[in-house]
């Protein structure tokens, strides 16, 4: 069974995902973090964030993979090349170069052919901005998550906070999230949208365990 959970920057997909995996006892798998690997391999190696060429490449040159802990569905680490990258790729350098990355076509080809084969061989929750649209279009359950722009930023400044890596100027961080958002929903590639059949949910001022349980609840029902 496929859960793809759907939605912009700063949505808390990447919390809920993880959370919902655990409780299911599925695996999780974190597309974002894929692109943020080749992102930051783009940025060591001098590669153009214009040269879509290049950036596909560059994508199907270096194996991406994640560190699993035993009995533990949940990747503590992931890695490009053999290098972890866990903590690298969660900067601000790379919250700026992961969008054009992303919107390379030949980025977004080399790496949907690797999650849909990763997916296909197990229970997966997998969170990005095109899983139900375009990686997994026939999963059994979709969700399209979000929260106001405001709300995503200080989600995102505390996060940061805690991680101590990243921004945690709030108007940076909000500037950031509004000019990811529109390059996710304007680019020709996969473009950021929820699927016809997903379900939305608006998290602004719910607690992130009670959008958890909900979709934990929606999968339980799918699967019977």
């Amino acid at each position: 069974m496929i859960v793809a959970i759907d939605g912009p920057s700063g949505a808390g997909k990447s919390t809920v995902a993880k959370a919902v995996a655990k409780k299911l006892g599925f695996s999780c798998l974190d597309t974002g973090a894929m692109y943020r690997a080749v992102a930051w391999q783009a940025v060591q190696d001098g590669v153009s964030l214009a040269d879509d060429a290049a950036l596909g490449e560059l994508a199907r040159a270096y194996e991406i993979a994640f560190g699993h802990e035993p009995g533990d569905p949940l990747p503590k680490t992931v890695s490009i090349g053999g290098v972890d990258v866990t903590d690298a790729i969660r900067t601000a350098e790379i919250d700026k170069a992961v969008s054009p990355t992303s919107a390379a076509s030949s980025v977004r080809e080399a790496l949907v052919s690797q999650q849909r084969r990763i997916g296909s061989g197990g229970d997966y929750v997998v969170e990005g901005r095109d899983i139900g649209t375009v990686v997994f279009p026939e999963a059994e359950l979709k969700v399209f998550l979000t929260a106001s722009d405001e709300e995503r930023a200080h989600r995102r400044v505390r996060q940061n906070v805690d991680r101590g890596v990243g921004s945690i100027d709030y108007d940076e961080v909000l500037a950031d999230l509004r000019r990811r958002d529109e390059a996710d929903s304007t680019r020709a590639t996969s473009p950021l949208k929820a699927a016809s059949d997903a379900i939305e949910i608006d998290s602004t001022g719910d607690y992130i365990e009670t959008v958890i349980d909900r979709i934990v609840e929606l999968a339980r029902e799918r699967k019977r």
